[in-house]
């Protein structure tokens, strides 16, 4: 089913307050710019304890929905503008190009706050295991990360270089022929440790 079916599910005082917060489930898991879980838990940060309260449900539905319109619009932004672009001639982007189409990068209206609730979700719930065994690139990751923690966000000149160095050569490493079929654990490591370095990027470059 679709985003707005599960959202009027969760609206229908009708039903009982469990099934509407698994359709609110149902709605993240459709749009969980920060992954599903630590999309739940940011949710409820911002919206307090939607498992029990009617209004606060009803808040984090508000909030999701708010999020997805805003990515939404920057969707068909950028859809005009490669439009645009074709027109003049430039049929493929750019490499620096961002597209957003295929799955939002960020928490769309709180960037930066839902960058660092990920970061510490994933420090409590997975990233010490992902960060094993270590090395130059993990050592050098885990500095950005609690760099960023203690910051709020802002990193400075030296941790952002190292934070473009190691993400680099997390991708490098994850793209490595034949890494998915030969080591899938290894592949999926590295995919969790992009996604962290990815968190730590945009709480140093939104508001």
């Amino acid at each position: 089913m679709s985003f707005g079916v599960y959202a009027r599910k969760v609206r229908d005082t009708s039903q009982p307050h469990g099934r509407r917060v698994s359709a609110l489930r149902s709605c993240v898991q459709l749009y969980r710019p920060i992954g599903f879980h630590a999309s739940l838990s940011f949710l409820e940060e911002s919206a307090g304890p939607f498992g029990s309260d009617e209004m606060a449900l009803l808040r984090a539905l508000d909030a999701l929905t708010e999020s997805r319109e805003a990515w939404k619009a920057d969707v068909r932004a950028y859809a005009a503008a490669r439009s645009l672009a074709k027109r003049h001639g430039r049929r493929s982007p750019r490499p620096e190009d961002r597209n957003p189409s295929h799955f939002p990068d960020h928490w769309y209206g709180a960037p930066r706050r839902a960058a660092l609730h990920a970061l510490e979700f994933w420090c409590r719930k997975r990233l010490p295991a992902l960060l094993t065994p270590p090395d130059r690139v993990t050592e050098d990751l885990s500095t950005c990360v609690s760099a960023s923690l203690r910051s709020g966000g802002p990193l400075s000149d030296e941790h952002r270089r190292m934070l473009a160095e190691c993400t680099a050569e997390l991708r490098r490493r994850r793209l490595e022929p034949d890494r998915w079929r030969d080591d899938q654990a290894a592949y999926l490591r590295f995919r969790d440790l992009v996604k962290v370095a990815r968190f730590v990027q945009t709480a140093a470059d939104t508001v």
